[in-house]
């Protein structure tokens, strides 16, 4: 029976992240912004044991995005209304450092994670879509390696100010009139090229100590990114193979960057289809794979190229050459459909309908996608996975009450939380403070 255990995070992606879930009769059909039905999601999720939800977002779209991108909920505002009615789940948002002021994210991140008692995580992202910069007033949208150059000041800038304060710098002396040990609280003074930040912050320090730090840029700047600040990661599931290079490839840079490779958690999609036979799994694929056209698939693979037209492209000739389309923007996830196209001599029709609705390994009955997981997680592919279904309805019910009481019996999950805060929880440890005498002695 293995000591280690698998852990799970859930995407909290309304109606569920095929492009046309909310056709399906098994969810609301504005399940993107119904809080009461995400709610239900959430706290089904906590109950069963995953240890935190996320929320991801988008800064620009258009009229051929995916129809429930076109009307969401804001990220931080959507996990402060969650953290009163949940009580061990993390919440963690999606924030871009490309259009966003760290000061102002450091302060409601801060927010969230003592309204929740320390159960709050910043997805960090570039935003990769060109047509964000449409929106806000920063010029021209910055080119791949530069956003992560930003990203990189950003965060710089955002860990500084949360440890503006020592953890035991509010004292509420009454009696000596000191609310406040100023002797530690502490000013940044951060000047960089991108972000120039006096502080401090005004928000003292959580229950673990600062929230905790998600990424997924699958790119190789991205990787290098998530290996030096990153607590958690996010990765492609594609194949054991794909998902093993990534996690060896993660750890090896965190050891390269000084830290412990246990203090980053690596977790693939995992996007099952399941049943109590194959033969019902395999009716649950075909019905998910009805819900688009072949006009769907084209915008949403238009999507990963800053919705490029692939309208005027001949459907049965193979994937088009697209030279530097894409590039600058998703551009881990463009460079892995060309060369699964170019492997695979496929047609443009082909990728289309496989990327609207791609076959997971995790498909299968209840038992073999429970065995799948496990051999992923000993054979060092994964800590764990972030669940997101095509549609959150029956599958999501299976998941819970079929796969996850075999992992439990076989000892490789317990639906009990390990402590109160996400870090406890996820296995990461308290994020110290800079200016405390413990890290400095070190």
């Amino acid at each position: 029976m293995s000591q280690r255990k698998l852990d799970f995070g859930i995407m909290l992606n309304g109606p569920g992240s095929h492009m046309h879930a909310w056709k399906s009769k098994e969810v609301p059909n504005d399940a993107s912004t119904n809080f009461e039905f995400q709610l239900e999601i959430a706290k089904k999720a906590e109950e069963a044991g995953f240890s935190f939800l996320f929320v991801a977002d988008g800064l620009y779209i258009h009229e051929k995005s995916i129809p429930h991108f076109l009307d969401r909920h804001e990220p931080l505002t959507f996990l402060a209304a969650l953290a009163p009615v949940t009580k061990h789940i993390g919440l963690v948002g999606t924030i871009s450092t490309s259009y966003s002021e760290p000061f102002t994210v450091a302060r409601q991140l801060a927010t969230i994670d003592k309204i929740s008692h320390g159960r709050a995580g910043w997805n960090v992202v570039t935003s990769p879509l060109e047509g964000s910069a449409n929106n806000y007033s920063k010029g021209k949208h910055p080119e791949h390696d530069i956003r992560y150059d930003i990203a990189e000041e950003h965060i710089q800038v955002v860990q500084g100010l949360w440890d503006s304060y020592e953890d035991d710098a509010f004292t509420f002396d009454v009696k000596n009139d000191a609310y406040v040990n100023k002797q530690k609280m502490h000013t940044l003074d951060y000047k960089g090229q991108y972000f120039n930040v006096k502080g401090p912050l005004n928000a003292s320090r959580s229950e673990q100590g600062q929230p905790v730090i998600f990424q997924a840029g699958a790119s190789p700047k991205g990787q290098a990114y998530a290996a030096k600040y990153a607590d958690a990661v996010f990765t492609l599931g594609e194949s054991l193979d794909i998902a093993k290079s990534n996690y060896d490839s993660i750890k090896a840079q965190a050891v390269a960057f000084g830290r412990n490779p246990e203090d980053i958690k690596v977790y693939p999609m995992l996007v099952p289809v399941i049943g109590k036979t194959h033969e019902e799994a395999e009716a649950r694929f075909d019905e998910i794979k009805s819900l688009a056209t072949i006009d769907d698939a084209l915008d949403y693979l238009g999507r990963y190229y800053d919705h490029h037209d692939f309208s005027q492209y001949d459907l049965d000739a193979p994937f088009p050459e697209l030279g530097e389309v894409g590039q600058n923007s998703f551009r881990a996830t463009t460079d892995a459909i060309a060369n699964r196209a170019k492997q695979g001599n496929l047609t443009l029709r082909d990728v289309a309908l496989e990327e609207t609705a791609r076959r997971s390994p995790f498909t299968g009955t209840y038992e073999e996608v429970a065995d799948l997981m496990i051999e992923w997680f000993e054979q060092g592919a994964a800590d764990g996975f972030i669940f997101g279904p095509h549609i959150y309805g029956e599958i999501y019910e299976a998941f819970l009450t079929e796969v996850l009481p075999i992992l439990e019996v076989k000892g490789y999950f317990t639906k009990q939380h390990q402590g109160h805060t996400l870090r406890e929880n996820i296995g990461v440890p308290y994020k110290e403070n800079r200016y405390s005498k413990s890290v400095i002695t070190h």
